[in-house]
């Protein structure tokens, strides 16, 4: 019987963890993956206050990692399976066991989105939908694509431009969607070619891709581009991970939280990306992580 269990070991997540734990409860974080959640595979991160130099994701999860250890904090890598939240007692049930906890904190983040174009299934970590930090340098003096427009895609993208021997960014808006701080170091890059009003709409090939097919968004052509060998990195967004949480009350599949970072049901809280809000970004994510557990740190001593 814990205090606290927390789903998610992101930045939400293992801030939900440190506050509770400062607050002398026992806390329990459970984790399909690694610590880090989706912002540790990514391969640069920016913008956060007090990030070391050359911070990457897996630099990023590390340091989480390590405060929480610092904390005594049980991390378990289990994936939940089902929860009853309802009662007073909160039951999270694994992979691997049953957790019984007061207080429940969500920050179970979300998961890409795939483009469900032909071939993307079947060239899956073959060419096509592997993580940018991890593959970057097998794809070294090729020609590599990136699917997407917002910041994150652009990101991404700009890291690999300095792997790669030309990048495209092909995203179907007429402009990309990042913040001018990317945008102009697309512009500035010598080998990035923009290819927007486009989408990827099918990937060929035999054990690695070979073909591209590109729609344009306003004519409507199909275009062809031959590139055996190439790299296709999709950011296509997306979904948040509630389908364990139906009996939450949820906002576009989002979960729905007061200022105290509660949901529907007492004892449940929400945190990070999962949440129903306006800026999904680190900052915001550790904010709610310490918002929650505070406030789920007082649910829990005024239930005693």
């Amino acid at each position: 019987m814990y205090d606290i269990c927390i789903i998610g070991a992101g930045p939400a997540g293992i801030s939900s963890a440190v506050y509770a734990a400062s607050r002398g409860l026992d806390t329990v974080v459970l984790e399909e993956k690694e610590v880090g959640g989706r912002l540790g595979g990514v391969s640069t991160v920016t913008h956060y206050s007090g990030i070391i130099e050359g911070e990457t994701g897996a630099s990023f999860a590390e340091r989480l990692k390590k405060q929480a250890e610092s904390y005594g904090i049980e991390i378990r890598n289990e994936k939940v399976v089902s929860a009853e939240l309802a009662g007073d007692v909160k039951k999270i049930t694994t992979d691997s066991g049953n957790y019984e906890a007061k207080a429940v904190i969500i920050a179970a983040g979300t998961t890409p989105k795939k483009l469900g174009i032909p071939g993307e299934a079947e060239l899956e970590g073959h060419g096509v939908g592997m993580n940018a930090a991890k593959a970057a340098k097998e794809y070294e003096g090729r020609d590599i694509f990136v699917v997407g427009g917002a910041d994150g895609a652009v990101k991404e993208a700009l890291f690999l431009a300095g792997y790669a021997k030309k990048l495209t960014i092909i995203h179907f808006e007429d402009q990309l969607g990042a913040i001018p701080e990317f945008t102009e170091k697309v512009t500035r890059a010598g080998n990035i070619e923009l290819r927007l009003h486009t989408r990827l709409a099918e990937l060929q090939g035999d054990g690695r891709v070979e073909i591209l097919k590109l729609r344009d968004e306003h004519t409507k052509e199909t275009e062809t581009i031959c590139c055996d060998g190439c790299g296709v990195f999709i950011y296509a967004g997306s979904t948040p991970n509630t389908g364990l949480y139906p009996e939450l009350d949820q906002s576009d599949g989002y979960l729905v939280t007061d200022g105290r970072q509660m949901t529907s049901i007492p004892g449940v809280y929400a945190a990070g990306d999962i949440c129903a809000k306006q800026v999904r970004q680190a900052a915001t994510a550790v904010a709610d992580g310490a918002v929650a557990a505070i406030n789920a740190a007082a649910w829990c001593r005024s239930n005693e």
